[in-house]
Formats: structure tokens, sequence, C-alpha cells
């Protein structure tokens, strides 16, 4: 029988568009290790030949990575550049092994957004506006710009804030702005969009925690003044 290369495989048996439509965890450890060497032989796809190295080591990654670059180029389709991207892989598995996780921020206050957010805040001569997105334990999932503008307002689009909430999985939201008259109170389109957000959160039952408005030095957060 003829070989098919992975790309005449129907799409949704190629290694990167499973990982793509289904997540790493959903791919073997064959067809992981596919997408890293690219190609096979003229006999067989990358994923048979990850297949075969595999069933050599027992199936066991350890194994795997116990191996030279020697003995994985006596398989036919792997070169130098091939077995080093293979045990290079099994190097950084082991290493992340060994490392804790990361300490992900807890900003369940306003102190703590605004020291997220005020070094990029800090200088600007014009507004930004910067969603902060959130678990249910208020650890950062992450802080992205919305918008920017002029030197006295910025518009910030509630449906693009609540889109990037959910794209996120995010269950808390901080939203954030800067005032480059170095005046931390707010204006009455502030107060309007601030209401504008919590509803939209209502709806989208998205724990809204607090807007800030951010200056060099100090802040107001409707959290603190009971705006929200």
């Amino acid at each position: 029988m003829e070989k098919l290369n992975i790309n005449q495989w129907a799409e949704a048996d190629r290694p990167r568009e499973k990982m793509m439509r289904l997540g790493a965890d959903a791919l073997t450890p064959a067809e992981l290790l596919a997408i890293l060497v690219g190609s096979g032989s003229t006999k067989e796809t990358a994923v048979d030949l990850m297949k075969r190295i595999l069933k050599d080591c027992n199936n066991n990654l350890n194994t795997l990575g116990k191996r030279s670059v020697g003995e994985l180029c006596r398989y036919n389709g792997v070169g130098e550049a091939k077995a080093i991207t293979i045990l290079a892989a099994c190097e950084l598995g082991k290493r992340r092994q060994l490392e804790k996780a990361e300490e992900r921020a807890d900003l369940g206050s306003a102190t703590a957004i605004y020291n997220l957010l005020h070094p990029a805040m800090q200088d600007l001569d014009t507004e930004e506006f910067w969603i902060v997105l959130m678990n249910q334990n208020y650890k950062l999932i992450k802080k992205e710009r919305i918008s920017h503008g002029g030197i006295s307002e910025t518009a910030a689009d509630v449906r693009i804030i609540m889109r990037e909430a959910v794209l996120s999985n995010a269950t808390v939201l901080a939203v954030a702005h800067n005032h480059p008259s170095n005046n931390p109170m707010p204006s009455g389109d502030d107060d309007r969009l601030t209401e504008r957000i919590k509803k939209a959160c209502g709806i989208m039952r998205i724990y809204f925690l607090d807007h800030l408005v951010i200056t060099d030095g100090r802040y107001f957060s409707y959290r603190e003044m009971g705006r929200i």
C-alpha cells in the first residue's frame, strides 16, 4: 500500500490540526513528537516513525530521553537534527517536572491592581483603557490594553471587554484607565461606562471587581468608594 504523507490525511487526523482543535493533551506521545520532527521517511510518516521508536523504548518517554543521538540516528528518517530535537524535548519535559508552578499574582484589592498596571501607565500622555482578567481566586489570567485615545478620554467598547473575558474563561473582571492630567477623580463618562460594564457583567455572570482611574502615584477605586 502506498504511504500517505501527513498532509494527505484527513484534517481531523493531522497532529497539528488535532492539537489546534482539541489541545495538546488529546495527542499521543508519538503525535506530539511527530509535530517536532516534522517528517518521517519515504517508507513511513513521522507519526509511524515515532511510534516505532517509542515501541523500542517500551513506550516510555523517560527511556527515550536516555537514548543518544547516535542511537536515534540508526532509524531511517532520523538525522542528527531530528535526534537532537527529540532529546531536547525530553530534557525540557524533565526540567519542567522539577520546577514549581509559577505563582500568579493575587489581585483581590485595588492596590494590587494599581501596582500591576501603574508601570505601564505612569508616563503616558494619552489615555489608555486596560482590562484585568482573573479566575475565581483573584489570580491573574491576563491583562490587556483594549484601547488608547486622546488627552482627555479614550473609547472602550463593552462588547470587546466581555468578549475577551469570555474567551479567557475569566470569572472576575477589573478595568482601569489613566488620567494624563494626574487628577484621579472620575468623569461623568467614566461613571456611565462603569455602569454599562457592571450591567454586562451581571448578564454574563462575571464578577465586576473594580474600575480604577490611575495617575502617577494615586488612584481612584470605584469599589473602595462604594460606587460599584
